[in-house]
């Protein structure tokens, strides 16, 4: 177990009842964090906060400069600094290349390319020395996934940007990493969660055999953030493997849906 004890960390993206961000959390409140958690769901987060003995701050953009720095002062203010930054958030668009709107494709950049500098920026001007940023980045930022391009590539350039932080900020003893998952089981991705033929696609490309959880990360994200961890500017691959193999295509899961649902009567054109 990461001994965290004394350190305060943020989990911006643990708005989301169950969600990663709320999962990595609980984490580092059990390792002996003091946990700041933020996101836009104010009455969800102070659920959490009140579950880790921690601190909310509700209705907080990460696209907004001034919501982060509302978000790293009340840290400071509450706990006396800052050591941990884990930024958890994300939108899971799925949609063909060409059918992706030009609004999509600026959400999605100023929520994950933009929002995370931004991000960043904040919490590095709060930041003790020897403290630790993490990125939750994705399996699809180094490997394919069909009908994912503006998810995969604004993961990619995040991932690109925690490397120059870890460039830059490394004589402050402040380690800044990516943790890549890949298919897991949370509220983004419960429609499919709770198809089993589409999980048994996924999981039959992981080397170790199972799609991975969040508690997968959140085990991850803690040794991560302890001073045990001397890495930087790295992607921590934590999904079973799938990065040297690949994911499924389309065509794949959908036939595995068709043929679970024949086996079990169902009618058989029916589309995940």
């Amino acid at each position: 177990m990461s001994e965290l004890t004394g350190k305060v960390a943020i989990v911006m993206g643990a708005a989301g009842r169950g969600n990663m961000g709320q999962t990595i959390a609980r984490r580092l409140k059990r390792d002996g964090a003091h946990v700041v958690v933020a996101g836009r769901d104010s009455s969800a987060l102070a659920e959490l906060a009140a579950d880790v003995d921690g601190l909310a701050v509700g209705e907080c953009d990460m696209t907004s400069e001034a919501d982060l720095v509302r978000l790293a002062a009340a840290a400071v203010d509450r706990f006396g600094g800052l050591d941990i930054a884990v930024n958890a958030t994300g939108w899971g668009l799925l949609k063909p290349f060409l059918d992706t709107t030009k609004d999509e494709i600026e959400k999605i950049t100023a929520l994950q390319f933009t929002g995370a500098i931004l991000f960043y920026q904040a919490m590095l001007r709060a930041m003790r020395d020897g403290g630790s940023l993490i990125q939750i980045s994705s399996a699809t930022a180094s490997i394919m996934l069909e009908d994912h391009a503006a998810y995969m590539g604004t993961k990619a350039g995040t991932d690109h940007v925690i490397r120059c932080i870890a460039n830059e900020f490394g004589h402050r003893g402040i380690r800044a990493n990516s943790v890549a998952p890949g298919f897991t089981i949370t509220p983004m991705t419960a429609k499919a969660g709770r198809n089993s033929a589409i999980i048994d696609t996924f999981a039959k490309e992981y080397p170790l055999g199972r799609v991975g959880t969040s508690e997968d990360i959140a085990e991850a994200i803690a040794w991560v953030a302890s001073d045990a961890c001397f890495m930087t500017g790295q992607v921590l691959q934590v999904n079973g493997g799938v990065t040297l193999r690949r994911n499924p295509r389309n065509a794949e899961i959908v036939a595995a849906v068709k043929q679970a649902r024949a086996a079990a009567g169902d009618a058989p054109g029916a589309r995940p």
